[in-house]
């Protein structure tokens, strides 16, 4: 079985990003392979951990994957100031003799957004709307890389690190098994620390937001990787509430046209003909100006425009994620009229340091969080979503009353559809099948 085909059986998907299949990603040649340490969002640490506590598996993995793909180079990107995790990379690297090179980035949001990370790294800018292989380019999160390495020793996808942060009595990176409720996993933090809180799953800028209620049912997927608790008054979780009407009308009465907006957008300073200050004028004017509104398709939603450069603190993002989904509605698609991008030449001096973007977003408190490591969770029952990423659900291969083993394949894509297989978190007993399989522990 070659590296492509354990790959597939173990199930693996983009563990930091959409949860695109890796297998179908990794099938091509290319001349950059680009391991994505960045930990895009602010607070975060699960790949900090994995880089410096899984460094060995991680450079071994890389190797591999760069003979399969026939890559060039071999990069690791990573932040600067990740002084731990740069030296354990480069005892790995000597180690095992490999040819990866580390780039080292300064702390700005958002340096591990896929376009931008490419661009530091090749020089070269990603079409609008296109990928990296585009320009001879594959990026993978550095967790995706692990589980490689455990697909190279014949193990599925079981378990993720998750950065518990925030309003918990214990901050931690925890290791959980696919499937365990998000209510257990703060449970085994400690409990969250206030009464009325939210949850933001994921990063404070492209997390998904959610009360405490609709947390009841959640449960930890491939793609999870940090759960941030806040007080349920704090300005991110206010900002969630507002309708699309509401932020409309902002737009009209509020919307100054500085272009900020614009001047701090990440894609439009790679050169991506993006202006979200036309856009919101448009909305704004109800100029119906279609070109215009086009350009809403190739945001990225990283929320730098509204989170940090709007002196009004209006919404441009959430009016491009609005206009976005009603071109798509209407069956329009982005097309590129060129092949040339030339990048601002105030790029560098337009970046957002991570460090301002957190007291930008009232975090401040929750940035020297010491973080409990080692802990893991033993769930007494597990829910694992039949479709987890990118592509088509899977099937049970298992029925109710059957014993499975942690590892074990429980549900297949079927014959010739893009999707993932998804494989039991523990051992125990199927309980039911939905669109989840639960498997309760023996």
């Amino acid at each position: 079985m070659d590296l492509l085909e354990k790959i597939q059986q173990a199930g693996i998907i983009g563990a930091g990003g959409a949860g695109f299949p890796t297998h179908i990603k990794l099938n091509c040649k290319v001349e950059y392979f680009i391991v994505n340490g960045l930990e895009c969002e602010p607070l975060l640490q699960s790949d900090k951990y994995m880089m410096r506590n899984k460094s060995d598996e991680i450079v071994q993995a890389v190797e591999e994957i760069g003979k399969a793909i026939g890559a060039k180079h071999l990069v690791i990107g990573l932040k600067e100031e990740y002084r731990d995790e740069i030296q354990a990379l480069k005892n790995s690297i000597e180690k095992f003799n490999s040819k990866i090179k580390l780039h080292l980035s300064r702390a700005f949001y958002p340096a591990g957004d896929e376009q931008v990370l490419v661009y530091e790294v090749t020089g070269r800018t990603i079409p609008p709307a296109g990928i990296p292989l585009n320009v001879g380019a594959v990026v993978s999160n550095s967790g995706t890389i692990l589980n490689i390495f455990e697909a190279m020793q014949d193990k599925a996808v079981t378990y993720k690190f998750v950065t518990v942060i925030g309003e918990v009595a214990k901050p931690s990176i925890v290791k959980v098994p696919i499937g365990t409720k998000v209510k257990e996993v703060l449970e085994k933090c400690g409990g969250v620390l206030t009464k009325d809180y939210a949850i933001i799953m994921g990063g404070p800028m492209m997390g998904k937001r959610m009360s405490k209620d609709q947390i009841e049912g959640r449960v930890i997927t491939k793609t999870d990787g940090a759960i941030i608790v806040l007080p349920e008054d704090h300005y991110l979780a206010q900002r969630e509430r507002m309708t699309i009407e509401h932020i409309k009308n902002q737009a009209k009465s509020a919307c100054i046209q500085c272009h900020f907006c614009t001047d701090m957008c990440p894609r439009n300073l790679i050169g991506h003909p993006i202006n979200p200050h036309k856009i919101m004028r448009s909305i704004a004017l109800k100029e119906q100006n279609e070109e215009v509104l086009k350009q809403a398709m190739i945001c990225c939603e990283c929320g730098v425009c509204e989170m940090y450069a709007c002196p009004m603190r209006l919404s441009p993002k959430r009016i491009n994620v609005y206009v976005k989904g009603m071109l798509r509605e209407s069956g329009v698609k982005w097309q590129n009229t060129t092949n040339t991008f030339t990048p601002n030449i105030l790029r560098d001096y337009r970046k957002v340091p991570t460090g301002r973007l957190i007291a930008r977003l009232q975090l401040d408190k929750y940035r020297k969080q010491r973080l409990q490591e080692g802990e893991g969770i033993n769930p007494a029952e597990v829910k694992i979503p039949l479709r987890q990423g990118i592509g088509a659900g899977t099937i049970p291969v298992v029925n109710v009353g059957d014993t499975v083993e942690k590892g074990q394949l429980i549900g297949k894509v079927e014959e010739g559809k893009m999707g993932a297989n998804v494989h039991a978190s523990i051992n125990g007993t199927i309980s039911e099948i939905s669109d989840s399989i639960a498997i309760k522990a023996i």
